[in-house]
């Protein structure tokens, strides 16, 4: 846990409803235990700790970011995993991983500037550090799910010292289409 001068955040695209809460509902009745903590979501930057003065330097980093991003879609579909490297069970990105590459590349600079522990891969947990026949459970529960959705911002999150992530703030995006497609 941080310390008084500490705080823990984390940069993800949230999910909208009703996906954000179906997911939720998901993942609690599979009982993981953090099904109420975490609220559904695509990393763009893990679990970070920050002091008060890195903080502020994020948070003008991430509106700089925002500023010179352009919305996209996300379509989830299907599940996925990473055992036997890690004991998760997702929900998989059809279309826009690319899009979120491109967006943890750019966040993952300057004052987030780290290492990564594994390859960035954007999904949506829906199982972890659960029993392995509640992993194959929530494989095969969620093998036909689907959803999609406009991203056009992401959010700044923080765990509070109950262990809860809440969004701190939103980072929307300044651009209105892909740079590429703008008249010159």
């Amino acid at each position: 846990m941080s310390g008084p001068s500490e705080r823990t955040i984390g940069v993800a695209v949230g999910l909208p409803e009703p996906f954000g809460t179906e997911l939720a509902k998901s993942r609690e009745a599979l009982g993981d235990p953090m099904a109420l903590a975490i609220p559904p979501h695509v990393t763009l930057i893990p679990p970070t700790e920050l002091n008060a003065e890195e903080f502020n330097d994020v948070v003008a980093h991430l509106e700089v970011v925002a500023a010179h991003q352009w919305p996209f879609e996300i379509q989830l579909r299907g599940t996925g995993s990473f055992r036997p490297v890690s004991p998760v069970v997702f929900v998989a990105l059809a279309a826009g991983i690319s899009d979120c590459e491109r967006l943890e590349s750019a966040i993952r600079r300057g004052p987030l500037a780290r290492a990564l522990k594994f390859n960035y891969h954007p999904h949506v947990t829906v199982a972890h550090d659960v029993p392995p026949e509640i992993l194959d459970r929530a494989f095969l529960e969620l093998a036909d799910y689907r959803a999609q959705f406009p991203v056009a911002q992401f959010g700044l999150f923080e765990r509070g010292d109950d262990g809860v992530w809440r969004t701190e703030r939103e980072f929307a995006f300044g651009l209105s289409a892909e740079p590429s497609s703008l008249a010159v």
